[in-house]
This record gives C-alpha cells, sequence and structure tokens, in this order.
C-alpha cells in the first residue's frame, strides 16, 4: 500500500476492516517463531529494577536513567486526597475511550493550558497510558512491515511501542551534534529517500527527549509543511508540554493551525507533566473521525480505570489549583536544573543545554576510548559499577554518534542528583 494513495486512515486495520480475517492472521502470525511477546528491556533498565529492588552494598543507587518528575509529591498528595469522593458511576462500564465528563474535562483543560485551542470531545480518545496510544493508533495508521520516521535521538521507547505488536519499522532521521541535533527537513528528505520500505508517518516528540528542546512555531510549521508534501501522518507527542522551564515558551501544533487536519494528531499523558506515570492515563487528539472510531474500536484492551478518570478530571477541573500546580512545577524543574548544570560546569562535564523535561544530554566523547559503541558500553557500565549511578546510554535513545548520555535531574531530590552528578565526575577525572 502506498503512502501516497490518497486515503487517510490507510490501513487493513482500521474500523471499516477489522475482520476475523485480520484476526486469524494475527494469531498465526504469533505462532512458532513470531509469538507476540515484548522484547527484552533495554540493559540500562534490567539493571535500575534490579538496583532499586536490593539495598546496595556499599554507595546507595542514584536512577538518573528514569524520566520520572519526584519533585511534586507533594504538591499532589493534598490535592488527589481532596478528590476521592468516587461516585458510583466510576466503577460501571463507560465509553472504552474516557467517559463523556471525563473528555470534556480533558478539552477544557487542555485548550486553556497548552493545545491553544479548544478540540471537541468526540476527538479525544483516553486509554491506559501514551504507550497503548502510540501502540493503538499506529496498528490503526499502519500496516505490518511499513516504516515510521523518528528523529534521533529518540525517546527509547519508540521501538517497542511500535515494533512489538504493530510489526512496524522505525526508520531514524539521524540528527547531528554538529548543529546540536535541529532536525531539517533536509534530513527527513534524505531518511524518506533512502528508506527501503514505505512510510506511512512520521512521530516527533515536542518537547524534545531527551535534548530537552522546545521547537519554535516555525519549526513546527516546517515540519507540517514537510509531512503535507510527503503526504503521510505526522504524530505529535507533546507529552512534556507543561514541563517547559526555560525561556521559549512551548507552541502546540494545534496552535499553528486553525485546523491540524486529517493526518495530524497529538499524543499527550498525566505520567510526565503531572508526576503520574503510574496512574496511566494517556490521550489522543485527532480530527479524523475514522481514526478516532478506529481507536475506539481498539480501546477495550487499554482502558483507564474510571476511577482514575475520576481522579484526575476533578484535578483538572480546578483551574486555580492547576495553575498553581504548574507555576511551581516549573520553578522546581528550572532550579533542578540549575543546580546539576552548576555542578556539571564545576566538573567541568561538557552537555547540551535544555529549557524543557526532566533531562539533558552529557557529551562524554571526550572520555571514549575510541568513538565507538563499544566504549560508550564500557563507560556507562564503569559509572554503573563504580559510583552506581545509572545514565541512559546514547545507543539507547539510538543515536547516531557515540558519546552522548541522557542525565535526568528530576528523577531524585536535588541533594541526590548533586551527588550523582559529583560521583560521575569522580569517575571522568580518572579518565
Amino acid at each position: 500500500m502506498s503512502p501516497n494513495d490518497g486515503d487517510i486512515v490507510t490501513s487493513t486495520y482500521n474500523v471499516a476492516m477489522f475482520n476475523t480475517n485480520n484476526l486469524k492472521k494475527h494469531q498465526l502470525s504469533a505462532r512458532g517463531e513470531k509469538l507476540l511477546t515484548s522484547p527484552p528491556l533495554p540493559e540500562y533498565l534490567q539493571e535500575h529494577f534490579a538496583r532499586s529492588a536490593k539495598p546496595a552494598s556499599t554507595q546507595e543507587y542514584i536512577p538518573m536513567c528514569i524520566a520520572e518528575n519526584r519533585l511534586v509529591w507533594d504538591l499532589l498528595q493534598p490535592k488527589m486526597a481532596d478528590c476521592r469522593d468516587v461516585p458510583h458511576q466510576a466503577l460501571c462500564y463507560d465509553a472504552m475511550i474516557g467517559s463523556q465528563r471525563f473528555r470534556e474535562q480533558l478539552t477544557r483543560f487542555m485548550g486553556r493550558t497548552f493545545l491553544g485551542r479548544q478540540f471537541e470531545p468526540e476527538q479525544v480518545a483516553v486509554l491506559a497510558g501514551a504507550g497503548s496510544v502510540l501502540e493503538i493508533l499506529f496498528h490503526v495508521l499502519a500496516d505490518p512491515g511499513e516504516g515510521v520516521l523518528v528523529p534521533t535521538p529518540s525517546y527509547a521507547g519508540f521501538w517497542e511501542d511500535l515494533e512489538t505488536r504493530d510489526e512496524l519499522t522505525i526508520v531514524p532521521v539521524h540528527c547531528s551534534s554538529s548543529d546540536g541535533f535541529r532536525l531539517t527537513t533536509e534530513g527527513l528528505d534524505r531518511a524518506l529517500e533512502e528508506s527501503c520500505r514505505p512510510i506511512r508517518a512520521l512521530l516527533v516528540t515536542s518537547p524534545n527527549n531527551p535534548l530537552g528542546t522546545v521547537y519554535s512555531p516555525e519549526e513546527i510549521d516546517q515540519i507540517l509543511l514537510w509531512a503535507e508534501n510527503a503526504r503521510i501522518h505526522v504524530i505529535f507527542d507533546e507529552i512534556y508540554a507543561l514541563s517547559v522551564f526555560g525561556q521559549r515558551d512551548f507552541s502546540s501544533c494545534s496552535s499553528v493551525r486553525t485546523s491540524i487536519g486529517e493526518r495530524v494528531h497529538i499524543v499527550w499523558a498525566f505520567s510526565k507533566d503531572f508526576g503520574a506515570s503510574g496512574l496511566r492515563c494517556g490521550l489522543l487528539v485527532s480530527e479524523n473521525e475514522a481514526v478516532v472510531a478506529a481507536v475506539d474500536a481498539l480501546a477495550y484492551w487499554a482502558c483507564c480505570s474510571g476511577d482514575t478518570q475520576f481522579l484526575l478530571g476533578e484535578m483538572i477541573a480546578d483551574d486555580a489549583w492547576v495553575d498553581g500546580y504548574v507555576r511551581e512545577m516549573k520553578t522546581r524543574l528550572a532550579s533542578s536544573y540549575d543546580l546539576v548544570t552548576a555542578h556539571l560546569g564545576t566538573g567541568d562535564i561538557p552537555f547540551l543545554r535544555a529549557e524543557a523535561g526532566f533531562f539533558l544530554v552529557l557529551d562524554l566523547r571526550t572520555y571514549l576510548a575510541e568513538q565507538t559503541w563499544d566504549a560508550e558500553y564500557r563507560l556507562w557500565r564503569r559509572l554503573l559499577e563504580e559510583v552506581n549511578v545509572n545514565l541512559t546510554p546514547g545507543s539507547a535513545c539510538h543515536c547516531g554518534e557515540p558519546g552522548f548520555f541522557r542525565l535526568c535531574f528530576a528523577s531524585v531530590d536535588p541533594e541526590r542528583a548533586v551527588e550523582g552528578v559529583d560521583r560521575i565526575t569522580g569517575v571522568l577525572r580518572k579518565l
């Protein structure tokens, strides 16, 4: 199926064609050597869970590899406690893509905080986390074997989200450190032309993970224009939309155009901006009725609980609390970032400036024995084994150049983050 055939949903798995033949094909492909099991976790995550589960024999484990905001629990806990008067309806069956009431609360909240305009509740689908949204959305948009462009360095989890059960292939758009890993239309053109498989969509994280950068409205418009000319879908993962602490304001793709059209889709979740990755509540915003209907047809297997919807709906309905929370959350992110980067400067550790998210990228190329992935791996292991600090290696982010590491400064309290940087400095000075 060509990506230029003019259709909009463009998948044999859309709501109109999701039939028993497709189910049988999936069952057959799940037998023998094609079992639909999750791929192994990246090694840095395996180490994280193993070290988190047992007390350290020497130094305390410092996880700087997990993109969570652990700085805001004291802000969230009282509000969550106030929102626990759960009604009976929350225990009953409801729309699989979220109750009408919750979607109304969401559209109002998102419209006034980061989307830049109001959408209709019918243009929103709620599922159990952003990962579920991405997997089901791409199951709707693309067929097994087709490709999705992803600029790199990238969020590591996209590969599991799209390649495990959807059986798609991510085609990296490798950006260069020479210009700060800037995404360009030339790079997109090159990846599209060199791909050996049909490209169905482009997936962009805005603000960027792992770089922590914010796209300008002009840059977003360029991406939209490029995707229009390529006649492919473009998905903006805006999961860090409110976690911006730098000078540049966040601009949603929905604020750049009066209509995002039928080939543009937005993904957001409570996991990052509200420090609630464990509640599993993500959502899709789309003006494509067929896409939302197809997601609805598949939502049964990834519903968000009624209890969670009620809790989060009550939280975001309180405008004064939301505004105060977001202000303080940004202040704390900025403070932790400034503290960590000051210590990086003291240790003469080069890094790329960030302005959003919970992380920044260290440039440790000069500390590699040679410019290879094996040398990057050895440095990551050395930091882990000698000082019990876990970073996300650039290889896990599918970076095109070895020697870059993601450091999550909000995954621990500021004092532990500083201690982590000091431990890293001690190892690097030996090199």
